[in-house]
């Protein structure tokens, strides 16, 4: 191998951690295993995936080369093969190889099965996009692979960030049957609304910290970064879907939550029935649509949502000049925060149904339950109220599950 270059690449793993900025501390990082032979972790372009691999290395290796950090887009690594790579750093006494963007790399698959199957003592990390697509090659990695998806920050991580003290994640159920307590343990030590209409605007992902002016533009720049480079790359997208793509998310984004009439959107960007439903299917997978089958449905491909929502508040904002109706901002907020933790459904009584056990009616501090009353399991997520009584329980209060 050219020693020059490999010299490089551990140059610049050093360069990586030193300057590499003290933020805040994901707690994320304690959720995963590290040490594990093969592991990935997946999630939307923003999230902060790298920031967590870097922040882990530092962290445990300092600039320790036992631990090499690469990006499959560095000019460095041309000619180089990522075999290559991981055999000279076991030969080096290498214990761990961290892998980022490995979907720009074209035999990422095969290559860590090979590396999984003949050099057992080296531990692999690997991130890359959300996109599905991207796992197909799990036909070879699947029994080897242990994935983690990484999500934007919920209520409380935003909380953390911004108070800089902990905060405890509480399940489901706790949430449910214990609220008040809950509530009244946090409201002890800050008041959510403070942070609350922030956090809808520009909290969920955590460049927010580099400047809150040009968080909007940012925001775009993934969405086109996604679409533009992303895709193509990945699923094999032509430069002419990408097109259509972006006026379905301009069709859509304007009227959310959204019900889809599959044969007029075909109509409106020049496609069939079934390329509307592969497209949607595709932004779904990267994370900037969330799209709500009902039950029966929701374990099949390509069949028609019921509504379709964006993925979070932030981008909800940023698609309405920040001015967008606050009843889409509640549901959006409850769909985005559970479904990292639960299964989220439509349901034809009610806004959602969770884990196909419990109903819930989203809405303002005067919503009743007149829509959900006499329903079994039904609870009222009501925003603009600190306590609950009841049935009825603070929104917010469900930024709390993850």
């Amino acid at each position: 191998m050219d020693k020059a270059k490999i010299d490089a690449i551990y140059s610049t793993h050093i360069k990586k951690m030193n300057s590499l900025k003290d933020t805040f501390r994901r707690d994320n990082i304690d959720d995963i295993d590290w040490d594990g032979r093969l592991t990935a972790i997946k999630g939307a372009r923003g999230v902060g995936k790298t920031t967590l691999m870097l922040q882990y290395i530092k962290e445990t290796y300092k600039t320790n080369t036992t631990a090499l950090y690469i990006s499959m887009d560095d000019l460095q690594l041309a000619g180089l093969t990522i075999f290559d790579i991981a055999t000279h750093h076991d030969q080096q006494g290498g214990t761990h190889l961290f892998i980022d963007e490995i979907h720009k790399y074209q035999n990422w698959s095969i290559e860590l099965k090979n590396i999984y199957d003949t050099i057992t003592n080296l531990k692999v990390v690997f991130l890359s996009s959300s996109i599905l697509q991207v796992y197909k090659g799990y036909a070879d990695l699947s029994r080897r692979a242990v994935t983690y998806q990484l999500h934007g920050l919920s209520f409380r991580a935003y909380l953390q960030v911004e108070t800089k003290m902990p905060f405890k994640k509480y399940s489901l159920e706790q949430i449910l049957n214990n609220h008040v307590a809950i509530a009244t343990e946090i409201l002890q030590r800050i008041k959510p609304f403070m942070y609350f209409k922030n956090y809808l605007q520009y909290g969920y992902f955590p460049f927010y910290l580099e400047g809150k002016k040009t968080y909007d533009q940012k925001l775009n720049n993934i969405l086109n970064v996604t679409l533009e480079v992303d895709l193509p790359y990945i699923l094999d997208v032509n430069i002419h879907s990408v097109q259509k793509l972006k006026r379905l998310i301009k069709i859509i984004a304007n009227a959310v939550p959204f019900t889809p009439n599959i044969t007029k959107l075909a109509e409106a960007i020049e496609v069939t029935r079934n390329t509307v439903l592969q497209y949607l299917l595709y932004l779904e997978q990267a994370e900037i649509f969330n799209l709500l089958h009902t039950v029966e449905k929701s374990y099949t491909h390509l069949i028609k949502p019921e509504k379709i929502f964006l993925q979070n508040t932030n981008v909800c904002y940023a698609f309405n000049n920040n001015n967008p109706n606050i009843g889409t901002v509640r549901e959006l907020f409850f769909l985005n925060q559970l479904k990292t933790v639960a299964q989220v459904n439509y349901t034809k009584q009610g806004d959602f149904l969770v884990n196909e056990k419990y109903i819930f009616e989203i809405g303002g501090a005067k919503k009743t339950f007149a829509q959900i009353a006499d329903i079994l399991n039904s609870f009222l997520a009501a925003d603009d109220i600190e306590y609950g009584v009841g049935n009825k329980i603070p929104i917010w209060l469900f930024g709390f599950l993850s």
